[in-house]
């Protein structure tokens, strides 16, 4: 645990280092992992209802960005998206935010964090371990796992070749695991890039990029609860 808190301390540092940002380098001292973003909400909202089907979609800016209105406002999605967060940040609230919530199935997106460097050098083992321990953690609390590709960048700040190795070994996993793979990325792409339609920057889907993306998170999904 001193090592686990040592290396979180050397990432804050790192952060704060690097980003101009100073309300997420304040973020980042006090509540690294995100704990209070939805420790009242998760508190509220109790537990799942007679034949209710709770999925948890955990993620990072891709997921908590999604239009609520045309996607969340079913009951039974909730989403559990921070902007900025690494695959460890998640693996630390992944109890709180998603164990503790009782769902069927959990929806993973993590990773492109990770590779921009964002709270400081990380390698794609170091990312896998993360996942890995993170779909562990699911499956000892019989929660099915969808795990979602990264979707394309722009050259900067991610590097491409990376988002698609990184992708192949999430592919490769899910299929090791027992979990659902979830390929936004070919549908996302051109290229190695957004298609120009459904991304207005390059990095974060559009509203028409969410339009995409949503048919195949529902099928994801209805293939993981009939495992």
């Amino acid at each position: 645990m001193n090592r686990l808190l040592w290396g979180a301390s050397l990432l804050v540092c790192s952060a704060l280092a690097q980003s101009p940002d100073r309300d997420w380098q304040h973020k980042l001292l006090v509540d690294w992992a995100g704990l209070t973003r939805y420790g009242s909400e998760n508190a509220e909202l109790g537990a799942p209802g007679p034949g209710e089907r709770r999925i948890v979609f955990l993620g990072d800016q891709i997921t908590e960005n999604w239009p609520k209105s045309t996607f969340f406002s079913r009951k039974s999605y909730i989403n559990r998206g921070i902007s900025r967060q690494t695959s460890a940040q998640m693996l630390v609230r992944f109890r709180q935010d998603v164990i503790e919530l009782k769902p069927k199935a959990v929806v993973i997106q993590a990773g492109a964090n990770d590779l921009a460097g964002i709270t400081g050098p990380v390698t794609e083992p170091m990312i896998a371990e993360n996942l890995t321990s993170i779909v562990e953690l699911a499956k000892v609390n019989q929660i099915k796992v969808v795990l979602a590709s990264l979707t394309p960048a722009k050259s900067a700040p991610l590097a491409q070749g990376k988002i698609l190795g990184l992708n192949g070994w999430i592919k490769d996993y899910a299929a090791r695991s027992g979990s659902v793979y979830l390929n936004y990325y070919g549908a996302l792409a051109q290229g190695r890039e957004f298609k120009k339609e459904l991304s207005d920057d390059g990095l974060v889907p559009n509203e028409a990029g969410y339009a995409v993306m949503a048919p195949l998170a529902e099928q994801a999904i209805a293939e993981a609860l009939g495992k």
